[in-house]
């Protein structure tokens, strides 16, 4: 079923007030659509809109066709099994009464035979090898995400609604995803920062504090066009500069040469070379003069104050962050990591990682992939120390620091510049500072309650606080560090993690970001029977 969305003149707040859209005109049809901006500038608030979860303060929605949606952070109802997901319990319990010889006439007249194929079609399209009966609850955080993607397609929706679908999904889920994608022919918003995934869409929108841009074609024509956008926003800046430094100079040439005048108009009427009327004249006419120049300059220098003010602003809003890092002093070939027969795992009794032997020496950029479910995680605990392990051994540098998914080394209850002091004791409020502000937190921001940001502004703090120390840690330990992260921000951490000459050990499953941090090796664990 064909399927339109249209949001006209849309207006909505945040609880405190603060205008989130204001006259916000989109119009979404046919084809799939990546819908992209920095964390905070409402694309998931937009979705709940168009879904009818938010209402809108003023302006229209007008939904053509059925929609499903893929929320980024889901809650599992206690004891939810699939068959609950897809909405089949009542329909499964009709198949096993008759198959019992239980069926009533009703049963009969109403049974959906075809039930237990479609479902098992649906959950083997993202590689779930499971049955309606399994709860929600034993599946890993991507098994999860899949489950709920298959019951979407299961739906047969006419509008797809994707909020981050292959944030917690290792590499062949998110193939999975893309498979899905590229064979869909019905409408598609779909909310990520996965960028091969953007790749496969029909049309980038781009959604700002300005409002909303559409794209023509996938996200690499996008990046194409905004580095375009760029170079003509930096030309403008760069003309406005030149226009309100001539102006300047043009008015006081102009304000010199008069004052020449004047002062020779004076000296005629001190020697009484000049009538009376017509000093008194020449009088006026200088002082008129003055007050219309005053009034021109003004305007000029206005207008080249408010093009100077618009420019800056589009080149401000079209730049990515950009890091640069101190040295961390690591020697060429100094042993980081070492970890020999290492066995262990949050269930000593069934460890996950089993007889896995390490070796990182300076400055390598390992890569740690596998499944959803093979140990990963698992693995970085016991590295640092977070698990003992049932057997093995771990020789780590003392100055490393791990991020975590939720950046449990900082303190929510503390400020930005808190954190950092309380992690880098010996910098001073200066160095504090210029760390923050290389992450994008500036002025005031780096005073907001740690407990306050969201995910990827959480990262990008934990970023901030341990790569911006006068001397970094020699080794740097990243799990899946892209996952809450915008664009921009997955640019600037691409960015610092370049100029950082520290080893590096990193779980992710987006491979082009592990391609632009230069990963030199990758360790891949076996998947988990």
């Amino acid at each position: 079923m064909p399927c339109s969305i249209q949001l006209s003149n849309l207006f909505w707040s945040t609880p405190d007030g603060q205008p989130l859209f204001t006259d916000l005109t989109l119009q979404f049809g046919p084809g799939r659509t990546g819908l992209v901006g920095r964390n905070g500038v409402g694309k998931t608030t937009l979705l709940r809109l168009i879904e009818g979860k938010l209402t809108p303060q003023s302006g229209q929605i007008t939904r053509d066709g059925p929609i499903a949606i893929l929320r980024q952070e889901a809650q599992i109802p206690q004891g939810q099994t699939i068959a609950d997901l897809f909405q089949v319990t009542d329909g499964l319990a009709c198949l096993a009464r008759a198959g019992a010889g239980r069926a009533s006439a009703d049963d009969l007249a109403t049974a959906d035979w075809t039930l237990p194929a479609r479902i098992e079609t649906a959950l083997g399209r993202f590689g779930l090898d499971t049955g309606p009966e399994t709860a929600l609850s034993t599946l890993s955080g991507g098994q999860q995400t899949r489950a709920r993607l298959a019951a979407l397609i299961f739906a047969d929706p006419a509008f797809l609604l994707l909020d981050e679908p292959t944030n917690t999904l290792d590499q062949d889920g998110r193939a999975a995803v893309i498979a899905l994608l590229q064979g869909w022919q019905a409408g598609a918003i779909v909310v990520s920062h996965d960028r091969d995934l953007l790749d496969n869409m029909d049309r980038i929108t781009e959604l700002t504090s300005l409002g909303a841009t559409s794209y023509g074609g996938n996200y690499s024509a996008y990046q194409a066009q905004k580095a375009r956008e760029l170079t003509a926003a930096r030309q403008h800046l760069d003309r406005a500069r030149r226009q309100i430094d001539e102006t300047a100079r043009k008015r006081q040439v102009t304000v010199e040469r008069k004052a020449r005048r004047d002062r020779a108009g004076r000296a005629k009427r001190a020697k009484g070379d000049m009538p009376k009327i017509t000093a008194n004249s020449a009088r006026d006419r200088s002082e008129r003069t003055t007050a219309s120049l005053s009034r021109t300059g003004q305007k000029l220098h206005s207008e080249a104050e408010t093009a100077l003010r618009d420019a800056t602003a589009r080149v401000e809003r079209l730049t990515e962050l950009t890091v640069s890092l101190p040295e961390t002093g690591l020697a060429n070939g100094q042993t980081v990591l070492r970890a020999v027969g290492l066995t262990g795992g949050f269930d000593p009794a069934r460890p996950l990682i089993r007889d896995l032997s390490l070796h990182i020496t300076g400055p390598e950029r390992v890569a740690l992939t596998g499944a959803n479910g093979a140990g990963k995680s698992t693995l970085l605990n016991l590295l640092t120390g977070r698990l003992q392990p049932v057997s093995g051994t771990v020789t780590i540098l003392p100055d490393h620091a791990m991020l975590d998914q939720h950046v449990g080394l900082l303190d929510p209850a503390l400020s930005l510049r808190d954190n950092f002091h309380l992690l880098t004791p010996d910098a001073d409020d200066k160095t504090c500072r210029a760390a923050l502000a290389r992450f994008g937190f500036r002025a005031e921001s780096a005073l907001c309650p740690t407990a306050t940001l969201s995910g990827g502004q959480m990262l990008r703090a934990g970023l901030a606080c341990v790569l911006g120390a006068p001397r970094p840690p020699r080794l740097l330990i990243l799990d899946e560090p892209t996952n809450h992260l915008d664009l921009e921000a997955i640019a600037a951490m691409e960015d610092g993690l370049t100029a950082y000459d520290g080893a590096l050990l990193v779980v992710s499953h987006d491979h082009r970001f592990l391609r632009h941090i230069g990963i030199t090796r990758h360790l891949t664990l076996p998947r988990q029977l």
